[in-house]
């Protein structure tokens, strides 16, 4: 099975069509609004407390995010054995990334994304190495979009990790 998406060819045609192209501008624009609101309505599912702080703009968390943070470090997720894994369940876990906005900002190493650490004070799961960690990361941009989470610090790496998503070297 091909997953790949195929990519447009480049537009030959010399005629614009305005009519037809508004009418897929708002078609996208009303898609892109109602699983924005799908989105945020699945957020508001968990029961957590203070889910707004974790739609707001300067900190925001995207079931796609949440998706990849949970794919990789949930415990019950048996995929990427080598990470680490959170052991907390998942209403703690997006508490935890909503706390961490308390803490202030350092930027990431070769990047520019900022990291925030927080400490929970009690054990949120294991870090690859199977030691009980207190402590998660989370990885936004500057605009506070938050691009992943995972358990312990931010690995110190001798060599540029170029392109490479923070949590793939956890």
């Amino acid at each position: 099975m091909n997953n790949a998406v195929a990519t447009p060819a480049p537009n030959t045609n010399t005629v614009f069509n305005e009519a037809q192209w508004l009418q897929v501008l708002f078609l996208l624009a009303d898609t892109q609004t109602w699983l924005q609101q799908l989105q945020e309505g699945l957020i508001w599912q968990l029961p957590v407390k203070k889910q707004k702080k974790l739609l707001r703009q300067g900190w925001y968390l995207s079931a796609k995010v949440l998706a990849h943070i949970l794919e990789r470090h949930y415990y019950k997720v048996p995929r990427h054995p080598l990470t680490g894994k959170f052991t907390i369940s998942i209403p703690q876990i997006v508490a935890c990334i909503r706390d961490a906005y308390q803490q202030p900002p350092a930027p990431v190493p070769r990047s520019t994304h900022l990291q925030r650490v927080w400490d929970a004070g009690t054990p949120v799961g294991y870090d690859p190495a199977g030691n009980t960690v207190t402590t998660i990361t989370v990885i936004a941009t500057i605009t506070g979009e938050i691009m992943t989470a995972f358990l312990g610090l931010m690995p110190s790496c001798s060599r540029p990790q170029a392109g490479r998503d923070p949590s793939e070297i956890m």
